[in-house]
């Protein structure tokens, strides 16, 4: 093993990690597209469903009780009249959004090199390979 991961108590890449799963949850598409779009604003769950385009309601619905399970979002619910739900981010979450969003805005900013790389692997692919 490397020294420099020797140390740690959890180790992802290991099958019975714990780690390995809220990975899963942090970096699957929905996981990481709710997070980002709790990163600046809490959400009733149709807000955050519009939000998040694409996710169909069963899907948010499993994704939100995986993050709040993991302590990653706070579900609160408000005893009104219809109910009333907000998400928002824990503290920890808060932590792997800040990340997320610099991943995300990484990305977005190299998204030009993304498409032309596409394009070029496209054209090979289609000329005679």
């Amino acid at each position: 093993m490397d020294s420099g991961t020797e140390d740690l108590a959890y180790d992802v890449f290991s099958r019975q990690c714990p780690s390995r799963g809220t990975l899963e949850h942090v970096t699957g598409r929905w996981g990481a597209l709710t997070l980002a779009a709790l990163h600046d604003s809490s959400f009733r769950f149709n807000e955050l469903r519009r939000r998040v385009d694409g996710v169909s309601e069963k899907m948010l619905s499993q994704t939100l009780h995986a993050l709040e399970r993991d302590g990653l979002v706070h579900r609160e619910a408000q005893p009104t009249n219809p109910p009333r739900v907000d998400y928002r981010l824990t503290p920890l979450g808060r932590e792997i959004a800040d990340r997320l969003m610099n991943l995300i805005h990484f990305v977005e900013g190299r998204m030009d090199g993304v498409l032309e790389a596409r394009e070029r692997y496209d054209s090979l692919a289609t000329g005679g390979r």
